[in-house]
């Protein structure tokens, strides 16, 4: 395939696709029955439909041995291309001992339904805590991504996979944007360079400065919130959307920023999450992406600005997208306006800054938060949600 000089190749050159023809799934199906069968938990399936759909290229399944230990060690695949999670196919020692290499295995997602085929090349035993501590930063199984890998089998499943079909997004069909649409949109709308902005909370005030600083100096903004598994008590992805939705109709210009869905898993990886985030926003068409306060972090397992510093550990044209690092922002009571100490004259205590904590209660209370904060529309949306449901967290 190729593109248009005025977009971004997608990272190794190729945007996969791994999406089963007509033909290859009437023959997927007809083995449906004699296959072996491995069951996907909610992660595995948001892995297999961004590998099938390119937005983790230049994979083209699960990692194999030699892929994984070197992503672990060097935040690089065998081949010396740059990329920083391990994207894997975990099962049990007694699953694994059923499989032969060379086989297709039927991948079916939690409801027990065919959704994918996976080609076994490889079994291969890893360590968790060497894992842990490169990815994650920490051993901690308290840490919802090391939590999630301990809990995972002992064994990787690697191999080219198919997906049997792209079906449209249960909640979000008209959000349901993979990159080889929002690469054409970008084309058709004339767009060269597009600044990608990743979320898995409602955008705030602090947000929303920095989006428009960044939107200052390109053509669009691609607003692309991750809608796959994230922690239990995280905010509920149909409350996210709604609150994208109000602020798209009330604060942006339509015409220039999109907002699409990222079908992705959260590893809460924090530095190494932000240089995934960005590649994978590179292969939707993304020129540029906003690295913020905190990228992709949670609780204390991560120095505030350690996602912006991991940038400086690649030459800027293997990865291939632009970072654009923002401070944290907040409401200057001097200037009455959004700022960070690049730009504010204030004082500490002359800026507004809340908690997700206080953001929380006040919530519970019934209490909207003031509009330094968070667009007034948002909160009554928020607190109306929070009515209906008082267990989610916002880390902000």
């Amino acid at each position: 395939m190729s593109y248009h000089p005025d977009t971004i190749a997608p990272h190794g050159g190729q945007l996969v696709n791994r999406i089963a023809t007509a033909e290859q799934r009437d023959e997927f199906l007809s083995k449906a029955d004699v296959l072996p069968q491995v069951q996907l938990d909610e992660r595995a399936v948001s892995d297999l439909e961004m590998i099938a759909i390119g937005g983790f290229s230049p994979l083209t399944g699960f990692m194999n041995q030699e892929d994984y230990d070197r992503v672990v060690t060097q935040m690089r695949l065998a081949n010396g291309l740059p990329w920083s999670i391990p994207i894997t196919l975990s099962v049990t020692e007694e699953i694994a001992s059923s499989l032969t290499e060379g086989n297709l295995i039927r991948l079916d997602n939690p409801a027990g339904e065919f959704i994918g085929v996976l080609q076994l090349t490889q079994k291969y035993r890893y360590d968790k805590k060497r894992e842990a501590i490169n990815v994650y930063r920490t051993d901690d199984i308290n840490h919802p991504g090391v939590q999630v890998l301990y809990n995972q089998g002992s064994v990787h499943l690697a191999g080219d996979i198919w997906l049997l079909q792209r079906k449209p997004h249960p909640q979000f069909p008209t959000y349901q944007i993979d990159p080889a649409e929002s690469r054409e949109m970008f084309k058709v709308n004339g767009w060269k360079t597009i600044v990608g902005f990743q979320t898995r909370n409602p955008i705030h005030r602090a947000h929303e400065y920095i989006q428009k600083c960044a939107l200052e100096t390109v053509d669009a903004l691609f607003l692309h919130p991750l809608v796959g598994a994230t922690k239990d008590d995280d905010i509920a992805a149909d409350v996210r959307m709604r609150c994208y939705e109000i602020l798209l109709e009330h604060y942006y210009p339509r015409d220039r920023v999109t907002l699409a869905i990222n079908p992705a898993a959260m590893r809460y990886a924090g530095p190494r999450e932000a240089i995934f985030h960005a590649l994978v926003r590179k292969n939707y068409g993304c020129t540029h992406f906003i690295v913020g306060r905190d990228h992709a972090g949670v609780g204390n397992y991560y120095g505030t600005y350690d996602a912006q510093h991991i940038f400086d550990e690649f030459d800027p044209s293997e990865l291939g997208i632009v970072p654009m690092m923002f401070e944290h922002a907040f409401y200057c009571t001097r200037t009455k306006q959004m700022a960070t100490t690049k730009t504010s004259p204030s004082k500490p205590e002359e800026r507004i800054h809340l908690s997700g904590t206080k953001v929380r209660e006040m919530l519970r209370r019934g209490e909207s938060p003031p509009p330094e904060f968070s667009r007034p529309e948002v909160a009554a949306e928020l607190t109306r949600a929070m009515r209906v449901e008082d267990s989610w967290y916002m880390h902000i």
